[in-house]
């Protein structure tokens, strides 16, 4: 039994570490990606007007889509922090003369919120190692490996799902041969600092994974959940708790080239959104917009221009309607629903480290280096194993052949003959197999 665990754990690192080492490495650093992007671009987040009246949200994007007919927006913030840009995200429209969609070459864009000025447009996305590209290309690769998609299927999504899928066994394997002998538990737990070298190494991969063990399985299964929210983890969730209905699960999407054209405004959903938020003693204003042309879905959050990634709990309020009918059609609220639709919320808060706001990003990005270092260690162990086990079957082909040299076949197929089956001599000299080994 536990020869196939050690197995099954050896060949899932071998497979997966390439894959986990990247995620983990780029998991460090995009805990704080809109900060180091801040850094690096302040011409996408810094106003250029010092002083003015600013335009409202809704202004500045129709602004954006009269300056370029070739988009719509799709979310766009509804408060502006002072001093800072307006940041939009757009996709394209559907180009009439060719039944397709326009290519802008861009997904996002910043305006200057007194004069409207657009002060940088970019591809969320997009693989490029650029200034303005590197923290959205880090965290796209964190989860999709940048594999594009095809026949509406997200493949690098899929793939490090099915990644953190064999992760979740895997982990529980590792528990399991971690502790070959429970009276001797704590040795799976110790460092032997002063050794150095391979048992060293031998007890960061093992001691390592022991003591943070329960943070490595949450981020296995947080990273099921986020990969494959819909295909696994609400219908593994819905056996044991009943959810609330999703506006998204429910619905097929369309295609891109055929959208689902909105007959709401902006002000419309906004207004009635607002409505529902008074009319549930909700205290937030109205922070963030966005439509999805593919499921014919509009959402607004509630929330203050602050906290508009909710750090510090399970997220913030939204409210789904009909881009079409204007029926409410649902609402994530943190904190509320069944067992399951909590499990549900928890699923971002949890990976990044922002239920527990600063510090749990500081966490997770340790977390990310944590990652990565046993990947590192777990190939070296493979590494130095295969080595040993090479020149042990090196070192008795060579026996073999020495003491076969009284057989009357020949000693290099006899060597090869017996290495083949494991040491199993059949040879016919009067050497017996165990003074050979």
């Amino acid at each position: 039994m536990r020869t196939t665990l050690v197995l099954l754990h050896r060949w899932f690192g071998l497979a997966a570490a390439l894959f986990l080492f990247i995620a983990g490495a780029t998991g460090a650093v995009i805990s704080w990606d809109h900060e180091l992007d801040a850094w690096l671009n302040p011409h996408l987040y810094q106003a250029r007007s010092s002083s003015g009246v600013a335009m409202s949200p809704l202004a500045l994007a129709q602004r954006v889509e009269a300056a370029d007919p070739r988009v719509r927006v799709t979310f766009m913030p509804l408060q502006i922090e002072p001093g800072h840009t307006f940041v939009a995200s757009v996709a394209p429209r559907v180009n009439p003369a060719t039944g397709k969609l326009f290519e802008p070459g861009y997904n996002q864009v910043a305006l200057d919120p007194v004069s409207a000025e657009v002060q940088g447009r970019r591809e969320w996305g997009k693989v490029s190692l650029t200034r303005e590209n590197l923290l959205p290309f880090l965290y796209k690769l964190h989860y999709s490996m940048h594999i594009p998609e095809g026949f509406g299927i997200e493949f690098g999504m899929w793939l490090m799902g099915l990644i953190a899928i064999a992760w979740v066994f895997d982990s529980l394997i590792a528990l399991w041969i971690s502790f070959p002998r429970w009276a001797a538990w704590r040795r799976s737990f110790a460092f032997r600092w002063k050794s150095g070298g391979h048992k060293l190494n031998f007890d960061l991969h093992r001691s390592g994974a022991m003591w943070v063990y329960l943070l490595v399985l949450m981020l296995a299964i947080t990273s099921v959940g986020m990969n494959l929210r819909d295909q696994v983890m609400r219908p593994v969730v819905s056996w044991f708790s009943e959810l609330s209905p999703s506006p998204f699960a429910s619905r097929t999407p369309a295609a891109p080239e055929q959208p689902i054209e909105p007959r709401m405004s902006p002000e419309q959903v906004i207004a009635l959104a607002s409505a529902e938020a008074r009319r549930r003693g909700w205290a937030e204003p109205a922070g963030g917009l966005f439509s999805s042309t593919a499921f014919g879905v509009m959402g607004v959050g509630f929330y203050n221009v602050t906290n508009s990634h909710g750090d510090g709990g399970l997220g913030n309020p939204w409210l789904y309607f009909d881009s079409r009918s204007a029926a409410l059609v649902g609402d994530s609220v943190p904190g509320t629903g069944s067992a399951g639709d909590i499990v549900m919320q928890s699923l971002f808060p949890l990976h990044s480290g922002r239920i527990i706001g600063i510090p749990g990003r500081v966490l997770m990005s340790l977390m990310g280096v944590v990652i990565a270092v046993l990947c590192v260690t777990g190939v070296l162990i493979w590494a130095r194993k295969r080595r040993a086990r090479v020149r042990s079957l090196d070192q008795t082909a060579v026996v073999l052949r020495t003491a076969c040299s009284h057989c009357a076949i020949s000693s290099s197929a006899r060597a090869r003959d017996m290495v083949g089956r494991k040491l199993r001599s059949t040879c016919h000299c009067a050497l017996s197999s165990s003074r050979l080994l």
